[in-house]
């Protein structure tokens, strides 16, 4: 079996654990050979990543609609839903607003931020203005309203079908094995890594190393985890002994940046400056940030 699994976010419906494994692999390879080459310490405890060692655990298919000619229906904000679709939009559109002064957010929206909950038509203004402003900034680039109201559905879905939830918890599983020392989990695949590694089914340990992960965000993803957080303190994986939280200060899907506070001082958080792509995976896998953390959990045992 590999010795680390890749669990990927949201976005990925048209994907296969090969496919991912075709793009995502040299990131993987190419982080940590990085990290390597700057710590001849840990160089010197690390066997490299060769073919074989890595593999990739897809779950988009479950978010795929029977017979559908593409991954991201066409919808529209009308489409977007009451409670949590509308409350993380919300929240995206905040903190966008705060890292750059160029976007206007919800205080500067006429009523703010709590005006949507107000009434239907309120609501739906607002999310027209933040679906217009985050996808016109750097933070999603070029995506499509669609693509955007796609990903807030996806989040929600999985909270919300224990049957997606358990199948997605699943695949992660079946793809760790006895060689395997480290699951490495992208935004929404943090917390299905998460979830999957928490009742101690993998023989382990191993390393978790989570990247621009939603974790840490009170009420919308934090408080709706299994198992739930015990008094305020998220609960520690128990096939888990080693936990890296890597993050891009301008990653507003991440939102909380640090997630030591949540979950305990056992969690070490790292910060990395991913450019213009600040949530992108392939961005986080060679930053040498993540390619120490996924050699450490290589070098761990």
């Amino acid at each position: 079996m590999a010795r680390v699994v890749v669990v990927h976010g949201v976005g990925r419906e048209l994907d296969t654990s090969e496919t991912l494994l075709a793009s995502l692999s040299p990131a993987v390879t190419g982080g940590v050979n990085l990290a390597l080459r700057r710590d001849a310490g840990l160089a010197g405890r690390v066997t490299p990543l060769a073919q074989g060692d890595i593999t990739c655990a897809a779950y988009g298919d479950l978010f795929r609609r029977p017979g559908a000619r593409s991954g991201t229906p066409q919808y529209e904000a009308e489409d977007v839903a009451d409670g949590l679709e509308t409350e993380l939009l919300m929240a995206w559109w905040a903190e966008a607003a705060r890292l750059d002064p160029a976007v206007l957010g919800p205080s500067d929206a006429g009523r703010g931020v709590l005006a949507y909950a107000a009434s239907r038509p309120l609501r739906l203004a607002a999310v027209r203005r933040a679906l217009d402003a985050l996808t016109r900034t750097r933070f999603f680039g070029s995506v499509s309203d669609a693509f955007l109201i796609a990903a807030l559905k996806q989040f929600r879905r999985y909270f919300d079908d224990p049957g997606i939830r358990a199948a997605a918890r699943a695949r992660v599983l079946q793809g760790i094995g006895q060689d395997t020392r480290v699951v490495v989990g992208h935004s929404l695949g943090s917390v299905v890594a998460y979830e999957a590694l928490c009742p101690g089914a993998v023989e382990g340990p191993v390393t978790l190393v989570t990247l621009g992960s939603p974790l840490g965000i009170r009420n919308l993803t934090f408080d709706r985890l299994d198992p739930a957080p015990v008094t305020g303190v998220g609960v520690w994986p128990k096939s888990v002994d080693r936990w890296h939280n890597v993050s891009d200060a301008g990653d507003i899907v991440a939102l909380v940046h640090e997630l030591a506070p949540r979950f305990g001082p056992g969690v070490r958080d790292h910060h990395v400056h991913n450019g213009t792509t600040m949530h992108d995976l392939s961005a986080y896998l060679t930053a040498v940030e993540t390619g120490a953390a996924i050699a450490d959990g290589l070098a761990a045992r």
